[in-house]
């Protein structure tokens, strides 16, 4: 997600409401608010106060000898702030080819940012995703237009890029990101990162016992430094 998160959440805002209230025709004045939508908006409010996107997002213990592994590139916005604080070796994966070239040609005639044309996931295969800017996804039940993205073995692929460990692993992978988590924790890898800042989205099913799973799974490693649920959180190595 781009630093400035108005304009998505607000669209994650709508889609939260559409699902939660889809009966269109009902009057306005009967309408009432929907709990869980308040619930996103006050995380959202707290995020914007805290001024999340510029401090809680690329304040970490970092130097320039730091790997960092930035999961859903997107536009890159975000690996290039954090090369710009830190210079450290940033490896982004980006799914989607369009983006991924994006990507590759801004960071071009940079050696410490290396991008990877596909996405990480507990299995090698095909999907195809929903283009809808950086909520692309599988998830994605629109209309819009389809295109074919490459996933892999999240673990084999580090191990076959000679990446051991990270200092700060980003993951914003619009719902898959329940099914990486589990696989980092199942593999073990999990404990070769020492931070972890992570979106979970709502949108899934299921996504309450997805996350309650996750963040037990992840209890066992690490211990959270900010949790604003559903936006952002950060999950940091025990000792």
């Amino acid at each position: 997600m781009p630093l400035n998160l108005r304009a998505t959440l607000a669209a994650r805002l709508r889609a939260v409401a559409d699902r939660l209230a889809p009966d269109s025709a009902t009057p306005p004045a009967r309408q009432t608010v929907c709990p869980k939508l308040l619930e996103f908006e006050q995380e959202h409010q707290k995020w914007l106060d805290a001024k999340g996107d510029k401090t809680l997002r690329l304040d970490y213990p970092l130097s320039a000898d730091s790997v960092v592994l930035d999961i859903g590139g997107f536009e890159g916005q975000w690996a290039s702030d954090i090369y710009a604080k830190y210079l450290c070796s940033i490896h982004v994966f980006e799914a989607i080819p369009s983006y991924a070239e994006f990507i590759r040609a801004r960071f071009g005639l940079n050696p410490k940012i290396h991008v990877h044309p596909f996405g990480l996931a507990a299995s090698d295969r095909t999907e195809v995703f929903k283009l809808a800017g950086d909520a692309s996804s599988s998830f994605n039940r629109g209309h819009s237009e389809g295109v074919e993205v490459k996933l892999v073995n999240a673990t084999r692929i580090l191990s076959q890029l000679g990446i051991t460990d990270a200092a700060l692993a980003k993951v914003n992978i619009e719902g898959a990101e329940y099914e990486l988590l589990e696989h980092f924790a199942d593999t073990g890898f999990i404990r070769r990162i020492h931070d972890l800042q992570i979106q979970f989205h709502n949108f899934v099913t299921d996504a309450e016992s997805k996350l309650q799973k996750v963040h037990n799974l992840l209890s066992r490693t690490h211990v959270p430094t900010y949790q604003y649920r559903f936006i952002w959180e950060n999950w940091r190595l025990k000792n």
